[in-house]
């Protein structure tokens, strides 16, 4: 598959701290056959100095392609991904979270089943493989791994990582996908929807993980897990659209 274009897909909420950072990253990353990228960042009503510093870097950085969007209320990771899927126009899009807990230069191992196999989606695990993985959270990875397995229970996909922020997609594909979740339960919903598609390729690569701790300003908590499961249900049981 010829991929030209990725649309790199950025929600950020109070990400002040490490939007920039990201971005200089982004920057310094080199996707292999000369693929351009296009960075879409979504700033979903940050009460910190997100817009402030995003603004800054694009206007010292005018060669780079980066569009962004302010929601004016805000709604949610889900719908900032909502509105930043509309505006992307990459032949492949990813989702990539501001916080630096996911290396975009791991961006051309996920591309690998794209240009090998013409995948479709290509999942990035934080279950598999011999990357680095910061050690946090107990129950957190045991409840990653269980709303992974209930999920595939519906899907009927042996996904390791349901959960991941990397989700790489065909655009037309994602694009044509009625999406309803506006938090976090963002993932459970488009895996759902994704996996009825007849014939889609999906595959799943190893990624590394430098997560955060609450104290670090990580936002998802138990009552997104809750939520999740709802989403699991919802879109799995009932396959609501």
């Amino acid at each position: 598959m010829e991929v030209r274009r990725l649309s790199i897909l950025i929600p950020a909420y109070n990400e002040e701290k490490t939007l920039v950072p990201l971005l200089h990253r982004l920057a310094e990353t080199t996707l292999d056959r000369h693929i351009e990228k296009e960075i879409i960042v979504v700033n979903d009503c940050s009460t910190d100095g997100t817009l402030r510093e995003l603004q800054q870097y694009i206007a010292a950085h005018p060669g780079e392609r980066i569009v962004h969007y302010s929601q004016p209320v805000n709604r949610g990771k889900g719908a900032a991904l909502h509105k930043a899927i509309e505006m992307a126009t990459g032949d492949y899009l990813i989702v990539q979270d501001a916080d630096l807990e996911y290396d975009p230069a791991e961006y051309n191992e996920l591309l690998k089943p794209v240009w090998k196999a013409d995948a479709d989606v290509v999942y990035g695990s934080r279950f598999i493989g011999g990357n680095p993985h910061r050690i946090l959270f107990y129950w957190h990875s045991i409840g990653n791994r269980w709303l992974t397995g209930l999920s595939n229970m519906f899907t009927n996909l042996n996904l390791t990582d349901m959960e991941t922020c990397y989700k790489m997609m065909r655009r037309e594909i994602i694009q044509s996908i009625p999406l309803r979740e506006n938090r976090f339960g963002f993932e459970p919903e488009i895996t759902a929807k994704l996996s009825r598609i007849k014939g889609i390729r999906i595959y799943e690569v190893g990624i590394s993980y430098y997560g955060r701790t609450y104290e670090e300003g990580k936002k998802i908590g138990w009552k997104d897990g809750f939520r999740a499961i709802y989403c699991i249900l919802k879109y799995g049981l009932f396959k609501a659209h």
